[in-house]
């Protein structure tokens, strides 16, 4: 039987259960054998992150060519102007490629959003806006490279769903498991 696990990686845990001092591992918080990380999150990056023991399943949620949107909040330093969110939706240009095409807006920080440890930086004289940015590639570093190119270098970065799962809620180092029918449902849906 297929298990899935919903995790919500805290900022600075790696994204592999071997050990790498200093940094904390997803086994400090995943004591589930046989199961192992569908796609990455850089350990300076929190947020949703799926564990299966389904090799097929993991490559289905990890791999681009699948084209399934994973959907970020992102902090940047700024307030985006209509190019600056145009040029992020219509595709940037990184140097080694062209992103796809996002979905992004402007959204209010949610009262629900936890504390970071270590807190950002923050600059008095410069705001901070939040964006919700969603993409179906999910290249190394894509979305802080993609928001740098534009002007808004990102603070924070957090995957809050990857198709149909979301975090809802759910806190950082904390995971539950969610049965095969359940996820598919959810995950398509």
């Amino acid at each position: 039987m297929t298990r899935i696990i919903i995790f919500n990686k805290p900022y600075g845990v790696i994204s592999q259960f071997s050990p790498n001092p200093p940094h904390q591992t997803l086994k400090d918080y995943i004591p589930i054998p046989g199961v192992y990380p569908a796609g990455r999150l850089d350990t300076d990056s929190e947020g949703l992150m799926m564990l299966t023991d389904n090799g097929q399943l993991q490559a289905k949620i990890a791999e681009p060519k699948h084209g399934k949107t994973k959907t970020y909040w992102v902090q940047v330093e700024g307030v985006p102007t209509d190019k600056q969110l145009l040029a992020l939706e219509s595709g940037v240009d990184l140097g080694d490629f062209i992103t796809a095409k996002a979905l992004v807006k402007v959204i209010e920080e949610s009262a629900d959003l936890w504390s970071r440890n270590p807190p950002i930086r923050e600059r008095k004289t410069i705001p901070t806006s939040w964006l919700e940015l969603s993409i179906t590639e999910g290249k190394n570093r894509q979305v802080r490279r993609m928001t740098a190119k534009v002007g808004l270098p990102t603070l924070r970065l957090i995957r809050s769903a990857i198709g149909g799962i979301r975090l809802d809620g759910l806190l950082p180092g904390n995971y539950y498991e969610l049965a095969y029918p359940d996820f598919i449902k959810k995950f398509n849906g």
